[in-house]
């Protein structure tokens, strides 16, 4: 999903596009997750850069990274240029946590998938 490069949305056409509540976009510049460029001190505008930034956030919570861990990403992303490789370690080992939750979720699909097995055989019996 590309914007287009002179879209400037407000926090409640952002939240919609991302499919979350403007609180969410609010808590998230509040604890210095995200700047957002304003028209007056209280209309926040959502340009392309903002709404990729968020989408990557949004992705990292979404697969369970903790919020401390999110803050600690973004203020190496402050830092500067010399914080890559520690970005990048942090990323990597984040990488381990979600494929290890999505093999012990597989694991347990397998389980639920035999189950329902289990009954469609248990109905053709009876």
């Amino acid at each position: 999903m590309t914007e287009h490069l002179q879209e400037k949305l407000s926090i409640g056409d952002a939240a919609l596009r991302l499919g979350v509540s403007a609180h969410t976009l609010r808590y998230y510049e509040r604890v210095g997750l995200l700047e957002v460029p304003r028209l007056s001190s209280t209309q926040r505008r959502y340009g392309p850069q903002e709404l990729e930034w968020l989408r990557f956030l949004l992705a990292l919570r979404a697969t369970g990274m903790p919020m401390q861990l999110i803050r600690r990403y973004v203020d190496l992303v402050h830092t500067g240029e010399n914080t890559v490789t520690e970005r990048k370690g942090l990323l990597l080992e984040h990488q381990r946590a979600v494929e290890t939750q999505i093999a012990a979720l597989h694991e347990s699909l397998g389980a639920i998938e035999r189950k329902i097995r289990w009954y469609d055989h248990e109905e053709q019996v009876n």
